[in-house]
């Protein structure tokens, strides 16, 4: 399965965000959506998910045999920076209630403790009011409903930025385990990060994207030409 970009275009009175984008994003693979701050990823994301409507292009899944169709909501997933959680519910609340309106799709799910455990949230916090919850612990429930809902695609907008050392690290563990039979589009404008989580680097650069060409992630080379870019387009 592939995911399809093509021709996707997006201004705001007279900036032209996005440039006619063109991308295959391939099934399996976590792919590193590296740009600057104001560089439209997250204008992308919302395009992608339809919250903003695109001024032209399309996109859509690509299957083995080349049969193309269109995406439903059922199988986007959005991860935001700034977790929105029902803060009136527990946790326990929350996730009886997710699972309760999408039981039809799920198909097979695992008990509500079964997934507090997958998740390492804590018996004690379980039945907390969501309010009460650490930003760490929101950003948990909201990847949670992703890993259940089971997206075909899923975006994640800079999910890792203000998260404590151990938390990022649980989470990209996650990440890495839940990559299978998905597409998934890490946003983030931090190098390092996109180096150590993702498969594929793609730089959002002059509202257009750009694949970066696999080396050695190690090298000072491969970093320096990703800077170079980067810094290039906040020079114009």
């Amino acid at each position: 399965m592939k995911f399809v970009i093509e021709q996707l275009s997006k201004s705001f009175e007279n900036k032209q965000v996005l440039k006619n984008i063109g991308f295959t994003f391939e099934e399996g693979k976590i792919y590193g959506l590296l740009g600057r701050n104001g560089a439209g990823k997250t204008t992308l994301f919302n395009c992608l998910n339809r919250d903003l409507r695109a001024d032209g292009g399309c996109f859509y899944l690509l299957d083995e045999e080349g049969t193309r169709r269109e995406l439903s909501s059922e199988e986007i997933g959005y991860v935001l920076s700034t977790p929105t959680v029902p803060e009136f519910l527990t946790g326990r609340e929350f996730l009886k209630f997710f699972i309760d309106i999408n039981e039809k799709s799920i198909g097979d799910p695992r008990t509500i403790d079964e997934y507090f455990e997958y998740m390492s949230i804590l018996p004690e916090d379980r039945d907390k009011l969501l309010k009460d919850y650490s930003h760490g612990m929101k950003n948990k429930m909201q990847m949670l409903i992703n890993i259940i809902a089971k997206p075909k695609l899923l975006l994640l907008d800079e999910p890792l930025t203000s998260l404590d050392v151990v938390v990022a690290e649980e989470m990209k563990q996650l990440l890495r385990s839940f990559k299978q039979d998905r597409i998934t589009i890490f946003s983030t404008h931090i190098m390092d990060l996109a180096v150590d989580l993702c498969d594929e680097i793609v730089l959002l650069n002059h509202g257009e994207l750009e694949r970066v060409e696999k080396t050695d992630r190690d090298s000072r080379l491969f970093k320096e030409k990703i800077i170079a870019a980067l810094r290039e387009e906040s020079n114009e």
